[in-house]
């Protein structure tokens, strides 16, 4: 039985928190493929899911005796899970697994934790994912799909789940927004957006995001949004999109881009929901693009970021938008198919963890070490499809930047949660650009970069 079968045999098997999804509008996703094969369905989702040639399976909830459930969960969808109720669902599966632990990793500006939920059999393990979770406030799919499959990680007990975990540790950022989640808002207390961030470490949320990556240095980086649709060139069910950034080393940007196209869009198509690429408008009859609105290679953005500090990277959107008047009329049905799409790509994103564990760590290494050649160009602006302009490239990077004692002091906390090294050189510091943050650096520092914390001086006798 192929990988691919045996992703679309769990896709068949309804969650036990949501009961059976069927799209608005839509025959089932099995009921497509064929009665038969629907009619057969509990019988093979059970073989399957006790055979030890299953690749990755999350494991229903009921596994274990007692785990919590969400407030989603609690409400059959009817309402998102609450700041408290998170917060004791969180606590509960930290006392309740001995494979799940929950930490504070900063605090928001009004007082709310940010926290990161580390789950695994064995540290450190083989590969590492993190999955980073609404980061805009006013997106909250992606945050009860994260609860959810934590808990699932958390408690289940098959076979597969367990060697699965093993080899892999899943670091879960549930609430990437705290204070947007509770306002309801895009943007955290002080309206900004976190996930234009990245760079300037202007927030408290980015700043803590930005540390994690540093010490956890995870070799997949996932992020999940949502977002509403312009019908008919931009509605699917889900978008999705790689680090387009050109600065990606090209092993890393090569699998960020399997992770899209042989994985995460082919589970949601074969749970029966349609996919397509974030911020590429398409003609609705041919399906060829017709207009670019979003989705380039800035740096600030997470996605980019990722791929930037040589992790594999996806970005993960569900439609908001009501997809019949069945949901217009119940908010509930409406919830649960965003929640589940989510749940369905994580599936894609577990499926190549397990399926390409050696090519991952073999680029995301590589990655690492590439900046110590101290070779090619560095880019400061264009795209995987938008050549870098005139004045857009580094052809010949300088050997490193000074700053001076003033620059210093204001960005030599962001340059460390970056992972960039520097030394004192008098009264101010120098910033080789011989380290694993070579690609990073000129973003940082160069004045010519877009978003840059700082200008700092060229050196280029080295």
């Amino acid at each position: 039985m192929t990988p691919r079968t045996i992703r679309a045999l769990r896709m068949l098997s309804p969650q036990p928190w949501l009961g059976p999804v069927a799209l608005p509008g839509r025959p089932p996703s099995g009921a497509r493929r064929g009665g038969p094969a629907v009619r057969r369905r509990s019988a093979v989702v059970a073989a399957v899911l006790g055979a030890l040639a299953v690749p990755f399976a999350i494991a229903p909830a009921e596994a274990a005796p007692h785990p919590p459930r969400t407030g989603f969960e609690a409400s059959d969808g009817a309402r998102w899970t609450g700041p408290r109720e998170e917060q004791a669902f969180l606590g509960a599966v930290d006392r309740g697994s001995d494979r799940a632990a929950v930490e504070r990793i900063g605090t928001t500006g009004q007082g709310r934790p940010l926290q990161l939920v580390r789950i695994g059999e064995q540290f450190p393990a083989a590969t590492t994912i993190l999955l980073i979770c609404s980061q805009h406030g006013d997106e909250p799919a992606g945050r009860e799909a994260c609860l959810t499959t934590l808990r699932d990680l958390a408690f289940a007990e098959d076979r597969a789940t367990r060697a699965f975990l093993s080899r892999t540790t899943v670091l879960v950022v549930p609430t990437a927004n705290p204070d947007g989640r509770a306002a309801d808002t895009r943007g955290n207390a002080d309206g900004v957006d976190v996930n234009r961030d990245h760079i300037a470490l202007e927030t408290a949320e980015g700043r803590a995001i930005a540390a994690v990556v540093r010490d956890e240095r995870p070799d997949v980086i996932y992020d999940l949004h949502e977002y509403g649709a312009t019908q008919p060139y931009y509605d699917k069910d889900l978008f999705v999109l790689w680090p387009r950034n050109l600065n990606v080393d090209s092993r890393v940007h090569g699998l960020s881009r399997t992770l899209s196209e042989r994985y995460v869009r082919p589970a949601a198509t074969e749970a029966g929901y349609s996919s397509g690429h974030y911020g590429i408008w398409t003609d609705p009859v041919t399906g060829d693009p017709i207009k670019q609105t979003a989705g380039d290679g800035q740096e600030r953005i997470l996605r980019n970021a990722s791929g930037l500090k040589h992790a594999v990277g996806l970005l993960v959107e569900s439609r908001i938008d009501a997809l019949s008047e069945a949901e217009k009329d119940d908010p509930a049905l409406n919830h649960r198919r965003r929640v589940h799409s989510q749940r369905t790509a994580l599936g894609g994103l577990f499926d190549f963890t397990q399926e390409q564990r050696a090519r991952i760590g073999a680029a995301t290494a590589l990655s690492r070490l590439s900046g110590y050649a101290d070779r090619g160009p560095v880019h400061l602006g264009g795209a995987d499809n938008d050549p870098a302009g005139p004045g857009e490239v580094l052809t010949d990077p300088p050997c490193g930047y000074r700053l001076d004692a003033a620059q210093y002091a204001g960005v030599k906390e962001r340059l460390a949660l970056h992972g960039v090294r520097s030394h004192r050189d008098g009264a101010g510091a120098y910033v080789p650009l011989r380290q694993s943050a070579r690609s990073l650096i000129p973003l940082l520092l160069d004045q010519r970069a877009s978003y840059s914390i700082t200008s700092g001086q060229a050196v280029t006798a080295c």
